[in-house]
């Protein structure tokens, strides 16, 4: 199971000293990262995902890499989506039994108001008292929800189109 944690702030700099920290607790194996990222938004309401230097440090592979984009991309990027092609629809049906829902989405879309940033976390495995203590200097305002395993592999598999069967 995997924690996604939205992390909302009126300032990109302390969106950036965030995600810092965060690098620092994988390093010190307080959290294991599947994804990590900056996401801001301009004053013209324009949304920017950036994933600052040593990020490339995380070992991700093809389908994990390709699910960490999916999700970012679902919760932060295309939250008003309209009309979707029938494979794009299923992986946002597949997103919404994961547990990343539209008011899920919704509330990380009210985070990212014009001038804010918000770090976005994907995460394997977590201490959460100590990832807690450590950006809580930063402030913010907290989202998270649960990705069960088996809705994980499930998506992957429909990325990947492999059925999983051995």
């Amino acid at each position: 199971m995997s924690e996604l944690i939205v992390i909302g702030y009126d300032d990109h700099a302390v969106a950036r000293k965030a995600f810092k920290t965060v690098q620092k607790l994988r390093d010190d194996h307080v959290v294991e990262l599947k994804g990590l990222a900056v996401v801001r938004v301009d004053e013209d309401g324009e949304t920017h995902v950036d994933t600052p230097a040593k990020t490339e440090e995380i070992a991700l592979s093809a389908t994990a890499g390709a699910l960490w984009g999916l999700v970012l991309g679902m919760i932060v990027l295309t939250p008003g989506i309209g009309v979707v092609g029938a494979a794009l629809g299923g992986l946002i049906g597949k997103l919404n039994q994961m547990g990343v829902d539209r008011g899920f989405r919704q509330k990380v879309s009210d985070l990212l108001a014009p001038g804010s940033a918000a770090l976005v976390v994907m995460a394997t495995k977590i201490t959460e008292d100590r990832f807690a203590t450590a950006v809580e200097p930063f402030g913010g305002t907290v989202l998270k929800t649960s990705l069960p395993e088996e809705s994980e592999r499930e998506l992957a598999e429909q990325l990947t189109g492999s059925t999983g069967a051995a």
